[in-house]
């Protein structure tokens, strides 16, 4: 979460109101299974399976976490009552504790490049604004390539955005070639020194394999106009798609090189644990999870208070 200690409280509970559907969810499967201590019983722990599988985290991540628990909670010292949650939030920090890939850092006077993607309707669009509000808020130097040129709604979102945080936007014309813009968008970023340049990418459906060339294209642009680039690339997950968000990720992780995911909409679904799904599918890890409209309720991912998050009462 935040570095800050002091904005710990606020964010932690930013989180809390985002898994709330999850979180309801869950407990109101898990019933008596909270409870267990010693020999716990078979009927609580199907319960407790079946909570976990509504909140789509995904069948065999499931059997494990109730394997887990009900050896635990079977031992004779652990006597105490919140022996289920303890287990459940070990296991789960555990689990979303993934290094991921190796993400490169920007040569010495470029700009780091952070290459968005994911199938429209994830909040592609909205996150890259946010994410560029949030450095803009911190200081940094910043550019945006509106490089979606199939949708001018895109193109259109990020130019309010941008106006409003005073942040250069390169665009072209709609239908324009995506890899054109992201040229030219290097070459202001580069000439301006800006720290950072996000890429807004086109996201028609995954199974579309012009998409998947276009990008693999940008992705080509890029490391031609700027050394390493892209240095991060983000793959943006709607949490309400539930497990297809797994195919979305195979499909773009195997084209354009995932480095971590962003999931969005968390406040709107009660399978926010399909992060776990993926997580366990593709060894990618969560950078920033969405709870909200505003900048503020797009919060870098803590495993541990996910964990605590999704089941403490």
């Amino acid at each position: 979460m935040a570095s800050d200690e002091r904005d710990r409280p606020s964010v932690f509970a930013r989180l809390k109101r985002g898994l709330f559907m999850t979180h309801t969810e869950l407990l109101s499967k898990m019933g008596s299974a909270v409870k267990a201590t010693f020999e716990p019983d078979p009927a609580a722990l199907d319960a407790l399976e079946e909570g976990l599988l509504a909140a789509d985290v995904g069948p065999t991540t499931a059997a494990e976490l109730v394997a887990a628990v009900r050896a635990e909670a079977g031992r004779r010292d652990a006597a105490e009552e919140d022996v289920v949650r303890r287990v459940l939030k070990a296991e789960i920090t555990r689990r979303l504790s993934v290094n991921g890939p190796e993400v490169a850092g920007a040569a010495a006077g470029s700009p780091r490049v952070v290459l968005m993607v994911g199938v429209n309707g994830t909040g592609k669009t909205t996150t890259t604004a946010k994410l560029a509000a949030r450095a803009a808020a911190a200081g940094k130097s910043v550019v945006i390539a509106a490089a979606d040129t199939f949708r001018a709604a895109a193109v259109e979102q990020l130019e309010v955005w941008a106006t409003r945080l005073n942040i250069p936007l390169v665009k072209h014309k709609a239908g324009s070639d995506p890899a054109a813009v992201v040229h030219d968008a290097c070459s202001v970023a580069l000439a301006r020194k800006a720290d950072l340049l996000f890429v807004d990418t086109a996201g028609r459906l995954h199974t579309k394999h012009n998409l998947m060339e276009e990008l693999s294209k940008i992705r080509r642009i890029a490391a031609r106009s700027i050394p390493g680039a892209p240095h991060e690339v983000l793959l943006v997950l709607d949490a309400v798609t539930g497990m297809n968000g797994i195919a979305q990720a195979r499909e773009f992780t195997k084209t354009v090189g995932v480095t971590g995911l962003v999931l969005t909409k968390m406040d709107g679904t009660a399978k926010g644990g399909v992060i776990l799904a993926i997580v366990r599918e593709l060894a990618l890890p969560v950078r920033y999870v969405g709870v909200g409209e505003t900048a503020d309720d797009l919060l870098d991912f803590d495993a541990a208070a996910f964990a605590g998050a999704l089941v403490d009462d």
